[in-house]
């Protein structure tokens, strides 16, 4: 086993696309196909299964990505002792919410690079709790922002970081505002609901609490973006739930308004968290403390 049979299976693993792999490590599709069934000689079962035209990564696939993973930044990290280097890892990848990148993250990610210029740092969508857990487990994911009620999971490390305020909102002129007592799901049923993504845990927070009033939402326009969701609400379309932290601005300047209302009683956190097994190279140690510092300070 070799660390360019690793890197080979690693990009495959990730495009699922020999050519596309090969064309990136400037191999023939030829070598990609060898480096494979060279490493499946060595585990002694399948990494890749074929249905189609596509392929997908098999059970065992999906644990090996996870140690190849660990094993391609040990061979960074030696190579970058040896050589004086310093960064021990090329590059973070950060499963967070839209809402956590457009809003909180900025402050860390300026003090992250002062300190590893070169550390390459990609951020992936995990638009739900359910997603980023299960980027974690596969390895895709270096670490995550989990928003949700409660995260656990006996492979990950998880640790709360902040509760996360959750509000109605609608246009100033909405006729919601008209009312002068706190809004059922039963008085809302009609209306129409700007949700982001199902998994969502905001959009789970106000399923939940139609489903405990024996309610649903009739009328629901989806979208997989906070900022969209924000824009409709601007021009009247509809009633969203978005986290406080979104909104400030257009609440402050009487574009949109809070609608005041008796939510469940769960609590949203946001959560940091990693895979139990991850190796902790020092820029993902670095990133971990400054989150750690930064939520603490707000």
């Amino acid at each position: 086993m070799e660390i360019k049979q690793l890197i080979t299976f690693v990009e495959v693993a990730e495009s699922l696309h020999i050519t596309r792999t090969a064309k990136k490590l400037s191999f023939a599709q030829s070598s990609v196909t060898a480096h494979i069934k060279a490493l499946e000689a060595y585990v002694g079962t399948a990494l890749f299964e074929r249905l189609g035209k596509k392929i997908y990564l098999t059970d065992a696939g999906r644990t090996f990505k996870h140690y190849a993973d660990q094993m391609i930044a040990l061979d960074e990290e030696v190579k970058a002792k040896i050589n004086g280097t310093g960064s021990a890892v090329a590059k973070l990848t950060v499963g967070a919410q839209e809402s956590q990148c457009t809003y909180r993250l900025t402050p860390i990610l300026k003090a992250f690079k002062q300190q590893y210029p070169d550390v390459e740092l990609v951020f992936k969508p995990a638009h739900s709790h359910k997603m980023a857990r299960e980027k974690l487990l596969e390895g895709a994911l270096d670490f995550a922002f989990i928003t949700d009620t409660a995260a656990t999971g006996s492979s990950l490390v998880v640790e709360k970081l902040i509760k996360e305020d959750v509000v109605l909102v609608a246009s100033p002129e909405h006729a919601i505002f008209k009312r002068t007592s706190l809004p059922t799901p039963a008085d809302l049923k009609e209306e129409t609901f700007l949700l982001a993504e199902a998994g969502c845990s905001y959009r789970d927070y106000l399923v939940k609490w139609f489903e405990r009033a024996d309610q649903s939402i009739f009328h629901k326009i989806e979208f997989g973006s906070i900022e969209t969701i924000k824009q409709c609400v601007l021009t009247g379309l509809g009633i969203a739930i978005l986290p406080k932290m979104a909104i400030e601005k257009e609440q402050s300047e009487g574009m949109l308004k809070i609608v005041q209302w008796d939510p469940p009683d769960d609590t949203i956190y946001t959560h940091i968290a990693w895979h139990k097994d991850k190796q902790l190279t020092r820029p993902l140690q670095t990133f971990i403390e400054l989150t750690r510092h930064h939520f603490q300070s707000a």
